[in-house]
């Protein structure tokens, strides 16, 4: 990884701890669910109208038409991607731009998550993928995040956001299923019938 020069400590602004404080919260919803983890073992395929480009060393294919790369239940689409190749010729990264990009998975639980952005970078090695642009991201019965860039965590299921419009990111979190209440309460059952009266006692004759 090339090391950045150093910079300078800026204090964070009151907004900026505020939007701190508000991915802190969605972490912390978000993280008990981890992502399928037997998708990092598996076979990654491509499919694609066309291909520009080798497999080798520390190069880049483009990938274009109806995009589609799968790797166990993650799956991912566009309209064109590049496939990034490190020095031992595998894939280590790929980036998908559509209208929008697309990307899935199952989580251990079987829950789906899908997040669309108009980019998405997924960084193989990493096991993460950082959608940009107009991005959101749903995991089912947990909720959903919207900002202009999310990073996913395709091990952990975690997420963070930030926004540049409004300078926020919005977030929406489901309620946790009520188990089942008791049984109702039987019916009351019916009174029993009135009794017929008694017969007249018949009178004896003198």
């Amino acid at each position: 990884m090339t090391s950045m020069p150093p910079s300078r400590r800026v204090r964070p602004s009151a907004e900026a701890l505020a939007k701190a404080g508000l991915l802190a919260l969605g972490l912390l919803a978000l993280s008990p669910a981890f992502g399928k983890q037997t998708d990092r073992q598996q076979q990654m395929q491509v499919d694609a109208k066309h291909f520009d480009g080798f497999q080798k060393p520390n190069s880049v294919s483009t990938l274009t038409g109806s995009v589609v790369i799968t790797q166990g239940s993650l799956k991912a689409s566009g309209a064109q991607a590049k496939v990034y190749f490190d020095a031992n010729s595998q894939i280590n990264r790929v980036v998908i731009t559509g209208t929008p990009a697309h990307i899935q998975q199952l989580d251990d639980n079987g829950n789906l998550m899908q997040g669309d952005a108009a980019t998405i970078d997924y960084q193989v090695d990493k096991d993460f993928a950082v959608l940009a642009g107009n991005a959101s991201i749903r995991q089912k019965g947990r909720g959903e995040a919207h900002g202009d860039k999310l990073t996913y965590n395709t091990q952990t299921s975690e997420m963070t956001g930030e926004s540049g419009g409004d300078g926020r990111v919005h977030m929406i979190f489901e309620p946790k299923t009520k188990p089942a209440s008791g049984a109702a309460p039987a019916a009351a059952a019916p009174a029993p019938a009135a009794s017929a009266p008694a017969a007249a006692a018949s009178t004896q004759q003198p």
